[in-house]
């Protein structure tokens, strides 16, 4: 028979291991290559930077960077069901719709994609961010409007985190941007960093 003690301190390690593990957030990134270190080695990617900082500050947040260059929202959706089952995230953040709109693929779409996107990841139990991706007025300012408008629609209609784009201060400045003028540089990736360790911050206080 098991001594009293020693029955209460098993008891005990039940109930804290649950909360141990609930505590700690697992952030799935489903990106592009603007979280995928385009260009760069992975170690120089603010997602890399970033679970550097969360590790240095001891805080219980994992990131799984799933973000593929040149990847869309239909792209990211087919892969979608193996990630969640995979690493079973708390919190789903999507960094996507820049190459949907840089190849003029048709809003409603867009729309319909990262609500797919949004009600999977919730229906698994994730709490969902969509970043507000901006594009170059490549296809006219009606179209522009309605592929920057997408974002902050579909996150109301899902009741999800609607995240500033990490870019809108970056991309104006050469010496931050790579040859292509389209990703940033090394000397980017701290700024990102900083930047997305306090909007996620945000998001999960």
């Amino acid at each position: 028979m098991m001594h009293p003690i020693l029955r209460f301190i098993f008891v005990l390690l039940l109930v804290i291991k649950p909360l141990t593990a609930a505590a700690d957030n697992t952030i799935l990134i489903l990106g592009d290559s603007l979280s995928a270190a385009y260009g760069l080695k992975q170690e120089q990617g603010w997602v890399k930077l970033l679970q550097d900082k969360y590790d240095e500050k001891s805080q219980p947040v994992n990131l799984v960077n799933a973000s593929i260059s040149g990847e869309t929202t239909g792209g990211a959706l087919r892969r979608l069901d193996t990630l969640l089952a995979e690493f079973e995230p708390t919190h789903v953040l999507i960094e996507l719709g820049g190459n949907d709109g840089l190849r003029g693929f048709p809003i409603k779409r867009l729309h319909a994609n990262l609500r797919d996107l949004i009600n999977k990841s919730q229906q698994a139990g994730a709490k969902t961010a969509v970043m507000e991706v901006q594009i170059p007025p490549n296809y006219g300012p009606r179209y522009t409007k309605l592929f920057t408008d997408s974002f902050e629609s579909i996150a109301n209609e899902t009741d999800s985190e609607l995240m500033p784009f990490f870019m809108l201060d970056i991309a104006g400045r050469p010496e931050l941007m790579q040859n292509d003028n389209l990703h940033p540089n090394a000397d980017a990736q701290p700024l990102i960093r900083d930047f997305m360790y306090k909007t996620i911050n945000d998001w999960l206080d």
